[in-house]
């Protein structure tokens, strides 16, 4: 049961990580293009939930491994 959790945390974790790249590489794809500051603040600002999400179900993912451990 325990062993469910710990792998299902460890998924969560990579979807966040996987998120988390998407959103560098997106901004980093913005940055090459020579945006100008409005243009390029327009996109970091959409990125921004997405990253922030990202964050969120990392943080979620670990925590569920350390609970799949502690009890498991």
């Amino acid at each position: 049961m325990f062993d469910l959790i710990v792998w299902g945390g460890a998924a969560l974790s990579l979807a966040g990580l996987g998120g988390l790249v998407w959103c560098i590489l997106r901004v980093m794809k913005a940055r090459k293009a020579n945006l100008s500051d409005d243009e390029l603040r327009a996109v970091v600002q959409g990125v921004l939930p997405w990253n922030l999400a990202s964050l969120f179900l990392s943080v979620l993912g670990l925590m569920m491994v350390i609970l799949g451990i502690s009890f498991g």
